[in-house]
């Protein structure tokens, strides 16, 4: 038995495809989303969406956004959503220096912390994703 799984942002369909379940990072904690899930609107978090499918897991950082679940189906309408194999391990880490130098300056008088904040959140979950990818390789259970 699945569910089908729809990851979307403003740009681009990021995931979709039939899945045995998902975890989901709610904005009040996480979500565990199996198929005949009662029906459920909720918004999302910043985290680690990860999808059980047969033997494998997969990883998408996702920040922000809303969840729909029936009980066929869950569309997951994110802000940014990036799958763990497409995540830059050196990029997300430069991204994490720049947003910390960003900050540095914006506690000097520099306008505009929250989007400073905001960058050093999305760097650090990119890097916690990937590196959790890189360590773990192509994970399977069973």
């Amino acid at each position: 038995m699945t569910l089908h799984l729809e990851v979307v942002t403003p740009e681009r369909l990021v995931y979709s495809d039939d899945v045995d379940g998902v975890q989901v990072p709610g904005s009040d904690g996480e979500l565990g989303i199996l198929p005949h899930h009662a029906p459920l609107v909720a918004t999302l978090g910043a985290g680690e969406l990860r999808i059980k499918k047969g033997n494998a897991e997969e990883s998408i950082a996702v920040i922000g956004g809303f969840l729909q679940v029936r009980p066929d189906k869950v569309v997951v309408l994110a802000e940014s959503a990036d799958l763990a194999a497409e995540i830059d391990l050196e990029r997300a880490q430069q991204a994490r220096r720049d947003a910390e130098k960003a900050l540095e300056g914006a506690a000097a008088g520099v306008p505009d912390l929250s989007a400073a904040r905001a960058e050093l959140q999305r760097a650090l979950l990119h890097i916690r994703v990937a590196e959790r990818r890189h360590r773990e390789g192509p994970r399977s259970r069973g």
